[in-house]
């Protein structure tokens, strides 16, 4: 039986805005919740329902598994990435090919 740590869920859920780039204010925007409920949320304080964590997920850009387990049932869902770059201007598409090169080679080039 898996138990649901609210305290983990909080944590990644800050850590994901915070990689985001968003203020709490904004997340909390985003997900149609206050600023002091998101608080709560990542001090693992509260509960959400279900909507809620849904529009979370969709606002980090990161799976709900993720945010309730710490893991992702699927790392071939590249549905967040893909959402990510259709925000991109057309003209600029091509810079961030480059930059996201960049990055793999990195990453890449770390792990040996």
């Amino acid at each position: 039986m898996t138990i649901i740590n609210p305290v983990m869920m909080g944590e990644r859920i800050k850590k994901q805005r915070k990689l985001n780039g968003y203020s709490r204010e904004k997340l909390a925007e985003m997900a149609d919740i206050t600023p002091r409920f998101c608080y709560d949320l990542e001090l693992g304080l509260k509960n959400m329902s279900v909507n809620t964590l849904c529009k979370i997920s969709d606002s980090l850009h990161v799976p709900v598994d993720y945010i309730l387990f710490g893991s992702v049932a699927d790392r071939n869902n590249l549905k967040p990435l893909i959402s990510l770059i259709e925000t991109c201007p057309q003209d600029q598409l091509e810079h961030l090919e480059q930059i996201v090169s960049h990055f793999v080679q990195a990453v890449q080039h770390t792990k040996d």
